[in-house]
């Protein structure tokens, strides 16, 4: 669904992004995941990150998706597909995409592993959104 909405005529490129739920995460073997958010504030944030990166990257289309509930080993959890008449412009783009979804996005993490339960935080601080930066090849 994801590569359909970001396929366009003009578009050499579809890059996509799915994070998953990993088995084990710093040596704790993980049963699942639940995600919350705050919807209005999540669907906000996720149009400003789509805003920044048009006025940086030459992209055609943009998808993300980010599920809450519940999330078992395997599943994923999250979905970015952008395009862009080239490939570069999509790769950097998806990639600063996923980097600021998980920093500046209100979407919480519960952990479920052997043993517990802990909500996580990104391990960067949650911060203010930043403008894209190019690095260079």
């Amino acid at each position: 669904r994801a590569y359909t909405h970001a396929q366009f005529p003009s578009a050499g490129a579809v890059v996509s992004f799915v994070g998953t739920t990993r088995d084990v995460f710093q040596g704790n073997k993980v049963e699942k995941l639940e995600y919350e958010c705050y919807t209005p504030m999540a669907i906000t944030k996720l149009q400003e990150l789509c805003l920044l990166i048009r006025t940086r990257w030459d992209v055609c289309k943009i998808y993300i998706a980010h599920r809450t509930g519940t999330v078992k080993v395997g599943e994923s959890s999250v979905i970015i597909a952008v395009s862009s008449p080239h490939r570069q412009d999509a790769l950097q783009a998806t990639h600063w995409c996923i980097d600021e979804l998980k920093a500046t996005v209100p979407i919480w993490k519960k952990e479920f592993f052997e043993g517990g339960e802990v909500w996580k935080e990104n391990e960067t601080q949650r911060r203010e959104m930043r403008a894209p930066k190019v690095s260079p090849l």
